[in-house]
Formats: C-alpha cells, sequence, structure tokens
C-alpha cells in the first residue's frame, strides 16, 4: 500500500469511523497500533509498523502522532468522533486564515464558519498553508480572520500538534473577505 492511500485510511479509520474497521478510540482519540494494524490487515488493508511510523514522521501535514511508548497513534485534529485532546487554550496571532473554496464563500459571508461535522473549525497561520487547504476543494479562496479580536471577545483558541489553529466558530463579523 502506498503511503497517500494509507495515509487517507488512516483519516477515515482515525478521524471519523473507527468502527469501520472494529477500532476502539480512547477519550482522547488515541488507538493501539498492534490492534490497528491486526483489523487493517483483516479488513483487506495491508498495513505495517514500518509504514506508519513513516507516514507519522514524513507527511508534510503531519495529520497523526505516536504516542512516545510507541504504541498508540492518533489523528492530531479533523475529528468528526468525538474525542479530547487535551489541547489547552491559546492566545492566537492576531490574524489566522482560512481557505476555502470560491463556491462556498457566499454561505459563509451569511453563516460565518462552522465545524459542521467536525469538532472545530481549522484555521491556518499563513496563506500558503489556506491555500493548499483551500485547493484541495476547488478554486481557493482564502479568508482573514480577526483572531485577536475573537480572542478579546472570549472565543476559545487550541493550537493541535501539527500547526493547526481550532475554534469552536468564527462569526462573519471577524472575517475579512479580500476580492
Amino acid at each position: 500500500m502506498n503511503q497517500e492511500r494509507a495515509s487517507k485510511f488512516l483519516s477515515l479509520v482515525l478521524r471519523h469511523k473507527p468502527e469501520e474497521i472494529g477500532l476502539m478510540l480512547d477519550a482522547e482519540g488515541w488507538a493501539d497500533i498492534a490492534q490497528l494494524i491486526s483489523l487493517a490487515n483483516k479488513k483487506g488493508t495491508p498495513l505495517t509498523r514500518e509504514l506508519l511510523i513513516d507516514i507519522v514522521a514524513n507527511s508534510d501535514k503531519q495529520r497523526f502522532a505516536i504516542d512516545a511508548n510507541g504504541t498508540r497513534i492518533r489523528a492530531n485534529q479533523g475529528h468528526s468522533v468525538a474525542v479530547d485532546l487535551k489541547l489547552a487554550p491559546q492566545v492566537p496571532p492576531a490574524q489566522l486564515f482560512h481557505g476555502t473554496a470560491s463556491r462556498f464563500v457566499a454561505s459563509i459571508r451569511e453563516q460565518g464558519l462552522h465545524a459542521g461535522a467536525r469538532q472545530h473549525v481549522h484555521l491556518s497561520p499563513d496563506t500558503e498553508t489556506a491555500t493548499k487547504v483551500g485547493t484541495r476543494h476547488g478554486q481557493p479562496r482564502i479568508l482573514v480572520v480577526n483572531a485577536a479580536a475573537m480572542h478579546r471577545d472570549g472565543f476559545v483558541f487550541f493550537m493541535s500538534d501539527n500547526g493547526v489553529w481550532l475554534t469552536n466558530a468564527v462569526p462573519v463579523a471577524y472575517i475579512d473577505f479580500p476580492e
């Protein structure tokens, strides 16, 4: 199995549908590596410890982490299943960025940014990362979020282990829509 397919499989079972292979995540989203490999292989997805370690170490998006003991793995963010990543609230930079497809901008202008099926809205620390995110969904548009004002007004921010900023929602009043 190539790294890209394996990474997509890990996103599925560690972020969205662990039940697809009978995997159990703990309250913080961790899965036992030996169990993950065994269940994946039983379901016809060839997975090895070496491949997992390679994905965690070399993925440019750093979506996954292995614990200090080397026995558990989890997704760093992006869950649609309820997990508590035990992230501490952080003071965000003045501005954060949200990459989206142009076809979603009208809806965002009306409703702001909402987590949808996920636990948090994902925000990028720079326009380059936001552009990559937006490109995955179509013609990219980069929205600027006034994170300093949100924080001042009581909104809580977290930063995942791979540098993605997370918050529950971003009301329209805090979003700049560059043309």
